[in-house]
């Protein structure tokens, strides 16, 4: 009896007393952990250097309304994100942090969001904050929400959707918030609002709120939400013509669904594998919490992580197009779902303890195995973190063999400080490691050319993050066309392969540096 006891009172504790402060401490140990050297690498192609540059055009032109890229009109995404980017370079000037800045803090939010939309969803305070310690600590959502992409912020923008849909069933205010969500929305990533939206209507059939949608503030809030969207997607189209939507709906977006775009394709489990890569611990627990979901599923919480889940992952992967990071929206859902889980297990003690403990125990070899790797490569802080995963894992695994239910707790924590080590490290965006250092080629065209100049390079694509550092456009082409540019007194940035090949005969090197050569003609 003394159990059951001590766990009624730590969740009527948890319930009644802690509500506030455990909203307060998500949002302190997420920002810290979305904003910790978050400038401390360069910026990753394509979408960081693109909005970097975009931003970068609206801060010097004062172009607000009608964004250039190079010069050109820049029709691919609303201009939120941008805008953002570009107060943040006025109050605290031209960088990497002030680029990642907009998006790491509005991701950052989405944790107190997640546990605020929880409580509504579950009636309950220990899942809805087991969930936004769950989302908090998921890999790919801290990583790729650090960047100055736009998956973050519109995740955030849902989930103060789906908090104004479940708090107007007690208070038909709040669903003023929901025009406004969808403007945001709309700012930030144009047609991904369709998909969102009609999620939010069947979740809204699912639960019984169809006499939301006679409340005047619904259309009021619709109406002036809306609004700025709106009249921003007239201007465009007034200023740029049917070049604005062949480009921006067709090319853009509708491509996407059927047309693979930049040779970005992927089998219809494409989606799967990436949750496979980058989800655990987290994933151990989730067939238990989609089960339990479909048990719930005339419940608030059971619908909302069932339709999204089904409907969300299901459009996108059929989609031809496939990119990583468009599974992004699904993880806080997930999140409920495990987090739902494991208010199961510390509440009733339903482990799973020869599945767990092995999946625990193997985590804690590989992190192993990363101890042996990052000493090798001589990285101290990713050793640390091989170490803090180790002992972590180890452990969760060991209290999970004792039915012990503080192993949860441990993984929240254990996954927590591997994280800020990651981030801390210049490690977190491995992808920089694909292609050549940007900032010391940058670094040698700025210094010998003259900002906007036309370069011509031998790599073979241009890097939107390269032409930031050097301000500068640098264009990739072939040899042949090299060696024509060449005569027209062109700035060619060449690496060592190109550079035996052509004809350099009256030409000028102005410096080398990491196996690219600048040169012109003498």
């Amino acid at each position: 009896m003394y159990r059951p006891n001590i766990v009624k009172l730590f969740t009527k504790r948890t319930i009644i007393f802690a509500p506030k402060k455990w909203l307060f401490s998500l949002l302190v140990i997420s920002l810290v952990l979305w904003l910790i050297f978050l400038g401390n690498s360069p910026l990753r192609d394509w979408d960081e250097g693109t909005y970097a540059l975009v931003a970068r055009e609206i801060y010097r032109t004062g172009n607000w309304l009608y964004p250039t890229l190079q010069g050109e009109p820049f029709l691919l995404k609303p201009p939120l994100m941008q805008w953002l980017i570009a107060l943040c370079y006025q109050l605290g000037g031209v960088q990497e942090f002030t680029t990642r800045l907009p998006g790491a803090v509005l991701t950052a939010l989405g944790v107190p969001l997640l546990y605020l939309v929880g409580r509504l969803a579950f009636k309950q305070n220990l899942p809805a904050l087991f969930a936004a310690l769950v989302y908090l600590t998921m890999l790919p959502v801290v990583r790729h929400g650090r960047l100055a992409m736009l998956d973050g912020m519109t995740i955030s923008f849902f989930l103060l959707l789906l908090f104004c849909l479940l708090k107007a069933r007690q208070n038909r205010k709040y669903a003023l918030g929901v025009g406004f969500c969808l403007g945001l929305i709309i700012l930030t990533k144009g047609t991904i609002v369709l998909l969102l939206g009609a999620i939010a209507c069947l979740f809204l059939l699912a639960d019984r709120q169809l006499a939301l949608l006679k409340s005047p503030y619904l259309w009021v809030g619709i109406l002036l939400g809306n609004a700025p969207a709106i009249a921003w997607y007239i201007a465009q189209w007034q200023h740029y013509g049917n070049t604005f939507l062949e480009v921006h709906f067709q090319a853009q977006a509708f491509d996407r669904l059927t047309q693979t775009v930049e040779g970005n394709s992927g089998p219809v489990w494409y989606y799967l594998l990436e949750l496979l890569k980058y989800g655990f611990p987290w994933l151990l627990f989730l067939p238990g919490g989609l089960y339990l979901a479909w048990k719930k599923r005339y419940e608030t919480w059971g619908s909302l992580v069932l339709l999204t889940t089904i409907i969300y992952l299901g459009t996108i992967s059929f989609m031809r197009t496939k990119l990583p990071w468009y599974v992004m929206p699904v993880y806080p859902f997930l999140a409920l779902a495990i987090g739902a889980n494991l208010s199961e297990v510390w509440q009733n003690g339903h482990f799973r303890v020869r599945s767990w403990t092995i999946f625990l125990a193997i985590i804690s070899i590989a992190g192993l195995g990363g101890c042996v790797y990052f000493f090798i490569k001589k990285e101290p802080i990713l050793i640390v973190m091989s170490i803090v995963l180790v002992i972590s894992m180890g452990i969760a695994a060991w209290l999970v063999k004792q039915r012990d239910r503080n192993f949860i707790p441990v993984l929240f924590t254990g996954m927590y400080l591997v994280l800020t080590l990651l981030v801390s490290s210049q490690s977190w965006i491995w992808e920089l490691k694909e292609a050549f250092p940007v900032k010391p080629v940058a670094a040698l065209i700025r210094a010998n050319v003259s900002p906007g100049t036309q370069i011509y390079t031998s790599f073979a694509y241009g890097r939107p993050s390269l032409d930031f550092y050097s301000d500068c456009k640098v264009t990739a082409t072939t040899v042949p066309l090299l060696q024509k540019m060449l005569s027209n007194k062109s700035y060619l940035l060449l690496d060592n392969e190109a550079l035996q090949q052509m004809n350099l005969t009256s030409s000028k090197i102005i410096g080398a540096t990491n196996g690219f050569t600048l040169i012109t003609k003498n």
